[in-house]
């Protein structure tokens, strides 16, 4: 007997009506839902249970029998589909033959031959350590210098340009629509938000450049 393919990786669909399946990349969990199979087994006996209900005797007892025969029958059919759907389902997943799982051609390493998990795309790989490496200085740089930190948070920061949604790369001007970035003001003494245009806070009575 042949080895069962996807054996953790699927939910089964199927109803007494018929048959399908979803099968799903053990790595990043997209799917694939296989085509509908329709179940005679099912449809007969549903048929002879209606029958059985509205008119009873001779109907309810062949009813029975069909339900006694369903399961059986309806399991055999199960299996016949679950194979068709496996192999409906497998051009769109590679196996690994290193650790065993079955993945999406978004993780799988076509240059390795083996699935990401195994053998990691380096371009994505860098581009993250910079990434997180970029995150964990600013962070560091946060924390460590005081005059930065203290007049950072004391100003709104924003990454994009709340008029046109242009990237900001820094400064108080929109390198794109000219306009300013910082949409409040706060002091740079007392850190109390200020009106735009006011040269000594409200509050503590501090200047403002």
């Amino acid at each position: 007997m042949a080895l069962i393919q996807f054996t953790r990786n699927y939910n089964d669909l199927s109803t007494d009506q018929g048959f399908q399946f979803e099968f799903f990349c053990d790595r990043c969990g997209n799917g694939y839902q296989t085509e509908f199979q329709s179940s005679m087994t099912g449809n007969i006996a549903n048929a002879l249970d209606a029958a059985g209900s509205l008119l009873g005797g001779f109907f309810n007892s062949a009813s029975n029998l069909a339900n006694k025969a369903k399961s059986a029958s309806w399991e055999k059919a199960h299996d016949t589909a679950f194979a068709a759907a496996v192999e409906e389902a497998r051009p769109n997943f590679k196996k690994c033959k290193r650790c065993g799982k079955w993945v999406d051609s978004d993780c799988w390493n076509d240059s390795r031959t083996l699935c990401k998990g195994c053998a990691p795309d380096m371009e994505e790989e860098l581009s993250v350590a910079q990434m997180e490496a970029t995150v964990q200085k600013a962070r560091e740089t946060a924390f460590a210098n005081v005059e930065v930190s203290a007049e950072k948070f004391k100003q709104t920061i924003v990454a994009a340009c709340p008029n046109c949604g242009a990237k900001l790369t820094g400064g108080k001007f929109c390198p794109e629509c000219g306009k300013p970035v910082t949409a409040k003001k706060f002091c740079a003494e007392c850190g109390k938000e200020i009106p735009s245009g006011v040269k000594f806070c409200p509050e503590c009575g501090a200047g403002q450049s």
